[in-house]
């Protein structure tokens, strides 16, 4: 992101916040993606008019044609904390020289595959943010602070969600 980007970005965050302020409901919404199965492990997904593959790694059972949902999920994380902080920036008049955000998890592949007990998941995940700005230093972790309490997925990730499932059969013929 370069100085002259700011102005525009910063334009669109007021004129949504203006606008969210006014009416909330706007706002507010259900996003709905698809996942169908493909090929042993792989799979398609769809929203909108975006479509995406993933697959699992060879050792795995797949065929690592594809990046495997736990890329997918750091990197939607990743993504959006450094769109996160990109819109805080223009928001607060902070040019930003350079962004980049590096997303490391730890996990234990014996949840996955239920050995020994250990649970599903990640251990911990950490993120580093690597950024440049000719900005007070203040200003700029000020600026990181109010984007990392108001991100989506940092808040997906670090709070429990609630989550229900419903199951739907039908009998093959």
């Amino acid at each position: 992101m370069t100085a002259t980007t700011v102005d525009p970005l910063r334009t669109t965050i007021e004129r949504n916040i203006k606008a969210l302020s006014l009416r909330p409901g706007i706002g507010q919404g259900t996003a709905v993606t698809t996942v169908h199965l493909r090929d042993g492990v792989a799979c398609d997904v769809e929203e909108g008019a975006w479509t995406l593959r993933t697959d699992l790694g060879v050792k795995s059972g797949g065929r690592n044609e594809a990046p495997n949902p736990g890329i997918l999920g750091r990197a939607a994380l990743g993504s959006c904390l450094a769109a996160g902080y990109a819109m805080w920036a223009a928001r607060y008049g902070i040019p930003l020289t350079s962004l980049e955000v590096v997303v490391e998890a730890d996990y234990d592949s014996r949840g996955l595959f239920g050995v020994d007990g250990v649970p599903p998941g990640y251990k911990e995940i950490r993120y580093t943010v690597r950024i440049s700005s000719p900005a007070a230093e203040a200003e700029v972790r000020r600026m990181i602070e109010d984007a990392d309490l108001h991100s989506d997925f940092l808040y997906v990730f670090r709070e429990p969600q609630s989550v229900t499932r419903t199951i739907e059969i039908e009998r093959a013929s």
